[in-house]
């Protein structure tokens, strides 16, 4: 799981793009509890949700030429210049190069070469997320993808990631990532199959960040009362918990879960 020890590589924030701020302000607020801290001009207007006065991510608006409402994660990087670098050796994208973030950090975004967009942080005053794991917070991350091993294989390249497979209970196997050196415990996301969740395939490889909740079913229901929708119901996993896909009024997708075991930031 993400926690707030952060490990080059390891997921350190997330951030939502929407075309209607107030309105997602008022959803994610109304189902999370946060609070919402707007940015000043010299952020452009990008603010920060947070949780018992602990950042749980940001939010900002984009026009519909800018892209679609979205969820999107960020890894950990020692150096943004040299992690572009990697990208594009091992065959991604750089739509988004490197660049400052006042003195808070630096940022840039990327594809991997099946088009899933994802994003760096290099912290400066700004170490990441100060909420992790806990309910109303970022927990995971998976990434559905066409061709697991070519994924595997990419974000290896670039952030020196491990993977390992996890049984299902009943059958079949998860591919959990986690951060280089780190063992068991430096597992923080999985790699899916693009066709596993016929839902999910319709989006195209993508990154989905998953939330915690105290309880599955009454945040989503609490989702369906805000305006959002579901694209995959509840479903109970034997030592992993309860989860669910979800999006918000405008489309923005991510999941929750409540875990079988809560992790310790």
């Amino acid at each position: 799981m993400p926690t707030t020890r952060y490990a080059d590589g390891a997921p350190c924030w997330t951030d939502l793009g929407t075309p209607d701020l107030d309105g997602a302000v008022e959803f994610y607020t109304g189902l999370f509890g946060w609070e919402y801290v707007a940015g000043g001009p010299e952020t452009g207007g990008y603010g920060t949700f947070t949780l018992d006065g602990k950042t749980a991510g940001g939010a900002m608006t984009v026009t519909e030429e800018q892209g679609e409402p979205s969820w999107s994660v960020y890894f950990r990087s020692p150096d943004a210049d040299a992690t572009a670098q990697a990208v594009e050796r091992a065959g991604g994208t750089v739509p988004f190069p490197p660049m400052d973030v006042l003195d808070l950090g630096r940022m840039a975004g990327f594809k991997d070469r099946a088009g899933a967009f994802f994003g760096i942080w290099q912290p400066g005053k700004n170490p990441g997320l100060g909420a992790v794991g806990v309910p109303g917070s970022l927990c995971w991350a998976e990434l559905y993808t066409p061709d697991v091993p070519a994924a595997a294989a990419f974000y290896d390249a670039v952030f020196g990631w491990e993977t390992a497979l996890t049984p299902f209970p009943g059958g079949g196997s998860y591919t959990v990532i986690r951060t280089g050196g780190g063992g068991e415990e430096a597992g923080f996301g999985g790699l899916v199959p693009l066709n596993a969740v016929a839902t999910r395939a319709v989006a195209g490889s993508h990154w989905l960040p998953y939330f915690e909740v105290e309880d599955c079913d009454a945040a989503v229901a609490q989702v369906e009362r805000l305006g959002g929708k579901l694209s995959l119901e509840p479903m109970e996993m034997e030592d992993v918990g309860k989860f669910a896909h979800a999006a918000d009024p405008d489309g923005a997708e991510f999941a929750l879960i409540t875990s079988a075991t809560a992790s310790q930031t």
